[in-house]
């Protein structure tokens, strides 16, 4: 059958299930606030990166996650959604550096970073927006632009009316655009086929005004000399670590107990008690929570955290628990703490690069050698009592789908495929309104060439295992 007699029949089985499935009555406009977005931005760019030419790495800012094979997840959805037209728009927080091509005295001839991506759909046309600065690739002039119409999105005629929440739509097409050509340093030519993009977002009614009170601490609040009202850290441990121990080889898992919180790419350990001088920036605090890793011949528990701050450069230790016994107020990583800094009633450090201890090494059951780069360290410390925490990352209320495996489509030619992509996923979101009624979402597969060739290369150079995280 021709791709024009299969399109045709398609919209017009699209239409039908829309009309049939859609609410008579249009749904409420709300708020878009949690949820989440995966996209890997281009694979074959970050196995170019992380590969044996480039020699190179990419690091997660501000909450950005990894998940899958290659993806990476953005987090903290804000925006709006009207029903009534399907205009959608939701930014999402969290970015992440690529860095290759180290030369000499330190400098990256390769170094981009795309961060904040927001999608923007109206009149069934869908555009990802960043915030990219990044390194031309020929006169190494760094740009650094704000939210960049970076790719057009491939919709495939989904109809995003009268949708509930969450709002959810998977392995939608991602085409580079010029001005995205321009950000991505002259890697790729506009036209250039993006990985797919995958996002979900809360959509949050509005409830009725309510007056209420605002309280707001007095100015000129004096800074914090002694105790303080509460206090968290924030660190993941390493990302590799938290990789291996979910992946095919440690087969395991992570357990937060006694108020810890996953946000994600990171732990939070909360209800810190102790002491804080913001005059000599030191600080001394304890903190809730404990985090317990599972796995093939592995189990190590760190708990009971501690934090010291002084001269400009802090320590994190925790009780370590392996095999059974307990060592005590070892300590892990060492971070840099001169970003530390107090605002109103909030002191905060804010993604501290940290090494490892030669007692963390030990505790790691020497995985890693002292002086490894270990995930950054934040900290936040409310000084009184009307300062609020940072909140961690929103992923909003999707779970996580179980990675997908459908059976191969039969192979096709180029032109065929260009042609009935869009026409593929908005079948595939009509059936699934169907059945869930929420949102649309299209099943997308787990993609693994980018680690597979980054674990390829690190072997053929002897800095890592095929069993042993990096």
């Amino acid at each position: 059958m021709s791709a024009r007699p299969v399109r045709a029949f398609a919209v017009a089985l699209l239409a039908a299930l829309l009309g049939a499935l859609l609410p008579a009555t249009a749904a409420q406009a709300g708020t878009v606030q949690g949820g989440r977005l995966d996209w890997g931005i281009k694979s074959s760019f970050q196995s170019y990166v992380t590969g044996p030419v480039a020699k190179g790495a990419f690091q997660l800012k501000s909450g950005a996650a990894t998940v899958g094979g290659s993806l990476f997840r953005f987090h903290s959805a804000a925006g709006s959604y009207d029903p009534d037209s399907g205009a959608f728009e939701a930014s999402y927080a969290g970015g992440v550096t690529f860095q290759g091509h180290q030369k000499s005295d330190g400098v990256f001839e390769l170094d981009m970073t795309v961060s904040r991506p927001t999608v923007k759909i109206s009149g069934g046309k869908g555009v990802l927006y960043a915030d990219v600065s990044s390194k031309a690739k020929d006169t190494g002039a760094v740009t650094s632009r704000s939210q960049v119409p970076f790719a057009t999105l491939g919709l495939g005629g989904v109809n995003m009316k009268g949708g509930g929440s969450p709002i959810a739509l998977s392995n939608v097409a991602a085409t580079l655009t010029e001005e995205g050509a321009q950000a991505f340093a002259g890697y790729y030519a506009a036209g250039a086929q993006l990985d797919p993009v995958s996002f979900s977002a809360d959509v949050k009614t509005a409830p009725a005004a309510e007056p209420s009170p605002t309280v707001s601490a007095p100015a000129g609040t004096p800074q914090a000399q002694g105790s303080f009202a509460d206090a968290a850290v924030d660190w993941g441990v390493r990302r590799t670590f938290r990789e291996y121990v979910t992946g095919s080889v440690g087969q395991g898992k992570w357990t937060l107990a006694e108020g810890a919180q996953d946000g994600g790419a990171l732990f939070r350990f909360p209800q810190g008690k102790g002491a804080y001088d913001g005059a000599k920036g030191t600080l001394d605090a304890a903190f809730a929570g404990s985090v317990r890793f599972t796995g093939t011949h592995m189990d190590l528990t760190l708990g009971k955290v501690v934090v010291k701050v002084e001269n400009g450069k802090g320590v994190l230790s925790a009780d370590v628990t392996t095999g059974g016994q307990t060592k005590n107020a070892v300590a892990l990583v060492e971070f840099d703490a001169k970003g530390m800094k107090t605002e109103g009633g909030l002191a905060t450090l804010a993604e501290a690069p940290a090494v490892l201890t030669e007692g963390g090494s030990q505790a790691f059951n020497s995985m890693y050698k002292a002086g490894t780069e270990m995930d950054p360290v934040s900290l936040a410390v409310a000084l009184d009592a009307t300062a609020k925490l940072p909140a961690l990352p929103d992923l909003g209320s999707t779970a996580s789908p179980p990675p997908a495996s459908p059976a191969p489509l039969p192979a096709r030619n180029a032109a065929e495929e260009s042609s009935n992509t869009g026409l593929y996923a908005a079948l595939a979101a009509a059936v699934l309104v169907l059945a869930g009624g929420a949102g649309f979402l299209v099943v997308r597969k787990r993609r693994t060439e980018v680690a597979a060739a980054a674990a390829a290369a690190a072997a053929e150079s002897g800095e890592a295992s095929a069993d042993a995280p990096r």
